[in-house]
């Protein structure tokens, strides 16, 4: 009755999510800039119905496990985020207050709710994944602390005298000393927010170290998801802007919309160790691309500086030939980057493999049936590390 009851709740919350994405969709309409805000348009959506969709499956499926609610409430809460603002800028900015009542309290609402929705909630989603549980009992005491600096945090944001987006004075800030306390504690929490979420990625890293087995291709799928979306993100911020750096942040929020799906995948266990190819191929396909692009890069500009020197001025054969350079090296750059890649990160599959090819090269010249067995036995318990070996033969009928 507990898990049936729990799937509808997870179910219905999911709804309202749904229910919830033409906010998101007239936010960012209102503050159109031209056709390049419909990829970001599209990866909001993707957060927000991923965070909601995978959180709604493992809720239904796992609800003692937190991770899942956890994910259903970030997706429900930035699409609040998104839609309470979307109707203060309707109510003020647009001048249909006196059609839209509550306005002012709706920007009130998402001057403060991105605290936990955006910062608390990812802070828990680090301690708690992959099985909802805090690592240790010490643990269980950081999120405690975690848990009262974000409700003291999203306390001083609502109620900090001051203006609130969009143009608007907080209508709920308390004058006077109380108002004094609140600024002094909005101040306080900004700087605890580095630490505090530093605090929860040790927490991860911990629990990554500690782990063994089923649970570390559990951490293996989000921290590949995690890394990928720090990667996005943080070459977007490193960028000086332009269309590489709203690339860089698009990859960045796709990127960020499949955490929750990694997420789901682990939790569900669902082709749980395909994570470890995954990885290899980004690695490999990542550092091919990077070279390539060097090389292309070095040997237009190489080319052309040589034509301008012959000729006074550029030639189209500089990208031509680049092209034909970058053709020829690709099969060989990759090799050459998988074996790298395996012999750095993939160590015992490396070693496996030249095993096998060391024990291939014995077998062709090896005669006797006695030390061909054990020499088999020691490759298996090499390669394979079982917990036990045993070789069987079958013997030949003589006939009579």
């Amino acid at each position: 009755m507990a898990a049936s009851y729990s799937s509808r709740l997870a179910w219905s919350l999911w709804v309202l999510a749904l229910l919830l994405l033409p906010g998101v969709i007239l936010q960012i309409s209102l503050n159109w800039a031209g056709p390049t805000d419909i990829p970001f348009t599209v990866g909001f959506v993707a957060v927000q119905l991923g965070a909601a969709t995978a959180g709604a499956i493992i809720s239904s499926r796992i609800p003692g496990n937190a991770v899942g609610w956890i994910f259903l409430a970030m997706g429900l809460l930035l699409e609040l985020l998104f839609a309470v603002g979307a109707y203060a800028e309707l109510g003020i900015d647009m001048g249909y207050g006196s059609h839209l009542p509550g306005s002012g309290i709706a920007a009130w609402v998402g001057s403060w709710i991105f605290i936990p929705a955006a910062f608390g909630l990812p802070m828990f989603l680090l301690l708690l994944f992959p099985d909802g549980r805090f690592i240790s009992r010490r643990w269980r005491l950081a999120g405690w602390v975690l848990g009262i600096t974000v409700v003291f945090a999203a306390a001083a944001k609502a109620f900090v005298p001051g203006r609130i987006q969009p143009g608007l004075e907080n209508p709920l800030a308390p004058g006077g000393v109380a108002g004094e306390v609140f600024q002094v504690l909005d101040s306080v929490t900004d700087a605890l927010a580095l630490p505090a979420f530093a605090l929860a990625v040790a927490g991860l890293a911990v629990r990554l170290w500690r782990s063994r087995g089923v649970e570390r291709q559990q951490l293996k799928w989000f921290a590949y998801s995690a890394a990928l979306v720090g990667a996005g993100l943080g070459t977007s911020i490193l960028l000086p802007g332009g269309l590489a750096a709203d690339l860089a942040f698009l990859l960045g929020l796709l990127a960020l919309a499949g955490l929750p799906v990694a997420a789901g995948i682990a939790i569900l266990r669902y082709r749980l160790y395909d994570i470890d190819v995954i990885v290899n191929r980004t690695l490999v396909y990542g550092s091919l691309t990077v070279s390539l692009v060097a090389v292309y890069i070095g040997t237009v500009v190489s080319l052309q500086y040589v034509f301008r020197m012959l000729t006074g001025e550029g030639s189209q054969l500089a990208i031509v030939a680049s092209t034909l350079v970058i053709a020829a090296l690709f099969n060989s750059l990759r090799r050459r980057i998988q074996a790298f890649i395996d012999h750095r990160f993939y160590r015992r599959k490396y070693d496996a493999a030249q095993t096998l090819e060391e024990f291939g090269a014995r077998l062709r010249d090896e005669t006797d049936l006695e030390s061909l067995s054990d020499q088999l036995v020691a490759v298996t318990r090499e390669t394979m590390q079982p917990t036990h070996v045993t070789l069987w033969l079958r013997e030949t009928e003589r006939k009579v």
